[in-house]
């Protein structure tokens, strides 16, 4: 290791590794200091319940992750990642036995939704159709880290997903199209009625149009492994097993680059009282099943869909969200449901499969949840508890003890409500930066905000390198 380094990132997860690979491929010599045992962050792969069942803690689901210009200006496939699908994206299950879906096909996705709303939907993504690369490229290089390279169509996007969800949802005449939709704004753990929150909801419909919902062979440890090998690779090195509590605790380096939340950055790096006014969010109960077989849908899209969503109403979904953020617990929670064995069968021993299911709760809660979880889950597949071998329970307290970055269990790091979903983690025309010249932001508190995408490294990086550069 050099006596001084070009730059030290705290924090092994995806952001913290994508701002160390982007530094190391420029030339500058790079450390990554990370608490845990190991890489990953929120994209890690355990046997959570029994043997041969690998569960991912957090993140398993990547329909961001697989069209990241971040990603796809790396070589991860030689690293051994590989993306794999299920038949169908998502699928949206409703109480008369039926489902709406989002599927790679624009004609299935709107065909489901009904006659009423088939063309709404069509007029909707149709100026999008065929620009997925710039679009994303665009929206998640914002703010001012590089020019867009097709303004047209950003502008278009903006119009159609800044206002809040409810005005988006009003395209739609009949409840399926709705519910979806509504459903897809609620990844953001944060109210339908926020501001530019219908744009959530489009880049993930449009994702899955473009390239799908996909998942990581063999689990998300798959995505910040192949980040890793290649950061070595590149001459970079990773140290595991090394909490920092002090910017004293590192070697000597010319910058500082925190995968961290802001609340940890400040306290380790003396900013005082600079992230006062940053807030977190509701929190998630998650449960993370052994089944011994697939879950038994009463719908037949839902048993191709690589993510279930159980609403199964747009009203039902606001109220849980509504509930959550307000600091109480819905009753009949709104789930984002997994079923990665479906795309990767090994991730489950033959004829078993590994199944995941969260709902929104208030930030700190120290219930259980399990059983208003798995009354949802059998409203629309009868018989699933009977399938139960083991399971693994999340609340609150255990997601923040299990990864620093969520706060009171807020797994995006930080509330992606108000004015906070744009502007990460503080107004500022360079929100990677802070009020110490070598110490930088890059975890999923600054733009474009949370998923396993790299994009918040990536930006943050191009605010180092220009550090560097200036400096050297």
């Amino acid at each position: 290791m050099p006596s001084i380094l070009d730059a030290v990132v705290v924090g092994a997860g995806p952001n913290g590794l994508t701002a160390a690979v982007e530094l190391a491929r420029r030339g500058f010599s790079v450390a990554v200091f990370e608490a845990a045992d190991a890489v990953g962050g929120g994209a890690r792969t355990e046997e959570l319940t029994l043997p041969g069942f690998r569960h991912d803690p957090c993140s398993a689901v990547h329909p961001l992750g697989a069209g990241s210009p971040a990603f796809a200006a790396m070589p991860l496939k030689r690293y051994g990642l590989e993306w794999v699908h299920a038949p169908l994206p998502m699928a949206h299950p409703f109480d008369d036995g039926t489902a709406a879906v989002l599927s790679r096909s624009v004609a299935e996705t709107a065909a489901s939704f009904g006659p009423r709303d088939a063309g709404a939907y069509r007029r909707l993504v149709a100026p999008f159709l065929g620009r997925w690369d710039t679009l994303s490229r665009d929206f998640m290089s914002l703010p001012g880290t590089a020019l867009p390279r097709d303004p047209v169509t950003l502008a278009r996007f903006g119009l159609a997903g800044m206002p809040p969800s409810t005005w988006l949802l009003r395209r739609f005449r009949d409840e399926r199209a709705k519910a979806l939709f509504a459903g897809l704004v609620a990844h953001v753990i944060a109210p339908l009625d926020g501001i530019a929150t219908g744009a959530v909801g489009l880049v993930f419909a449009l994702a899955a149009h473009a390239g799908g919902w996909p998942m990581a062979r063999g689990g998300s440890q798959s995505i910040s492994d192949a980040l890793a090998a290649y950061l070595v690779d590149l001459g970079g090195s990773i140290h595991t097993d090394f909490e920092v509590k002090r910017l004293d605790d590192l070697p000597p380096a010319r910058a500082y680059v925190f995968d961290t939340s802001p609340t940890a950055l400040a306290r380790i790096a003396g900013l005082g009282h600079a992230y006062d006014g940053y807030r977190y969010g509701a929190s998630v109960f998650k449960i993370d099943y052994a089944l011994s077989g697939p879950v038994p849908w009463t719908a037949e899209a839902p048993r191709r869909a690589g993510t279930v969503q159980i609403g199964p109403r747009a009203r039902d979904i606001d109220a849980a969200l509504q509930l959550a953020s307000g600091g109480r617990v819905p009753r009949t929670p709104f789930l984002i449901t997994a079923q990665p064995s479906l795309a990767d069968p090994g991730r489950a021993p033959e004829g078993k499969h590994v199944f995941w299911a969260y709902g929104h709760v208030p930030a700190g809660w120290n219930g259980d949840l399990t059983d208003a979880v798995e009354r949802q889950v059998e409203r629309f597949a009868p018989g699933f508890r009977d399938l139960v071998l083991a399971r693994a329970t999340a609340g609150p307290p255990q997601l923040a003890a299990r990864n620093p970055n969520y706060i009171g269990g807020d797994i995006a790091c930080g509330a992606a409500s108000g004015l906070q979903l744009l502007l990460r983690p503080k107004p500022s025309l360079s929100p990677y930066t802070t009020s110490r010249p070598a110490v930088f932001l890059c975890s999923s508190a600054t733009p474009p905000g949370p998923g396993v995408h790299g994009m918040s490294g990536h930006n943050a990086a191009k605010a180092v390198w220009r550090h560097l550069r200036k400096a050297s």
